[in-house]
């Protein structure tokens, strides 16, 4: 069997950067995955070491499959911010100390040999979603990303939305709070959507309410020296039914959909996409649609009639491959465009 019978040429190298792990991957012209790797991140080191190891990653797979670098088109690239997209330059990631106003673009492009499209690890994600994932049925797309942190990516026809800073589609820096008293972001302004709807903020919040001793969970029986609170302990508690942990988890839903329902103002995006490692089961979970659905009815509260009955709000799809598909496909799409 020759690499032409599954896969259609040419093809798109994807390397999506983050705070643990490197993703490198192999995608064909339709966006299916021909092959990919990851390996570790050594954060206090130069990028150079992860470069020159991402072009060792690439030859390995391409030997494996039966290509030649010659049929890979492009590459793209993700990392996480701040950055400067336009000037292809890494500024001072903080999970990443040892990249900090690196040109990262053009040193892949130079080790690769090949042009290399750059964009925010969030955009690069929301990208292969709206390639190939969860908004592939749709002309615009925002994807929102739930971990740590809230990221996001705004996608309309094909294009994503950098911004003239690079800061566009910092979901979780929209304003949702405007009190005085206001919860802090992790960025150091009150009031953002992260404070109130990352994992981070729910673990937060979850501690606060154990303070009322009058408060009934299962929690404090499940935290111990060797496990700290989490916000999949919180998740499990309440797939299990614990009223503390359900409460926390709806509260959560109404705070994210108070951000997407500005966005849906803003933006008017044919669908909404939900990532990232907090969605509380997903499709598969009663407790992930019971969440999606009480992030739809907070929607739909705030929000034109018309863009009530038209939402279009579901989980997303590629899961950890978004990242690497999506920095090939935007690496995809312009070199369609300079063709």
């Amino acid at each position: 069997m020759t690499p032409d019978d599954q896969f259609t040429a040419p093809l798109f190298a994807g390397v999506d950067v983050g705070g643990t792990n490197v993703k490198v991957g192999l995608v064909d012209n339709h966006g299916k995955i021909v092959a990919d790797t990851k390996f570790p991140t050594s954060p206090s080191e130069t990028p150079d070491v992860a470069i020159r190891q991402a072009r060792e990653e690439f030859d390995a797979l391409i030997e494996s499959t039966g290509f030649q670098w010659s049929d890979v088109a492009a590459a793209g690239l993700g990392t996480p911010g701040p950055m400067d997209i336009h000037r292809g330059v890494i500024l001072t990631p903080t999970n990443l100390p040892g990249w900090h106003n690196f040109p990262v673009q053009g040193k892949l492009a130079e080790v690769l040999g090949k042009p290399v499209t750059y964009a925010n690890d969030a955009g690069a994600a929301a990208f292969g979603e709206f390639w190939v994932g969860g908004g592939q049925q749709h002309s615009s797309m925002v994807m929102i990303t739930l971990g740590t942190g809230v990221g996001g990516g705004i996608i309309i026809d094909d294009i994503s939305v950098d911004g003239a800073n690079s800061h566009g589609a910092e979901i979780g820096h929209i304003v949702i709070d405007t009190r005085e008293d206001a919860r802090i972001c992790g960025c150091g302004q009150a009031g953002h959507l992260e404070a109130y709807a990352s994992a981070t903020a729910l673990v937060e919040r979850t501690r606060e309410a154990m303070g009322n001793p009058d408060a009934g969970t299962v929690l404090r029986d499940l935290i111990g020296e060797t496990s700290p609170l989490s916000a999949l302990m919180v998740a499990t508690a309440a797939d299990e039914g614990d009223p503390l942990a359900m409460k926390l988890v709806s509260e959560t839903a109404v705070y994210l959909g108070r951000g997407i329902a500005q966005l849906a103002h803003l933006i008017d995006p044919a669908a909404f996409i939900l990532g990232g490692a907090m969605n509380f089961g997903g499709s598969e979970s009663p407790l992930g649609v019971k969440f999606l659905n009480e992030v739809k009815a907070e929607v739909r509260r705030l929000v034109f009639p018309v863009l009530g009955e038209r939402l279009v709000l579901n989980f997303a799809k590629l899961g950890s491959e978004a990242g690497f598909v999506g920095a090939a496909g935007l690496a995809r799409s312009q070199y369609n465009r300079t063709r």
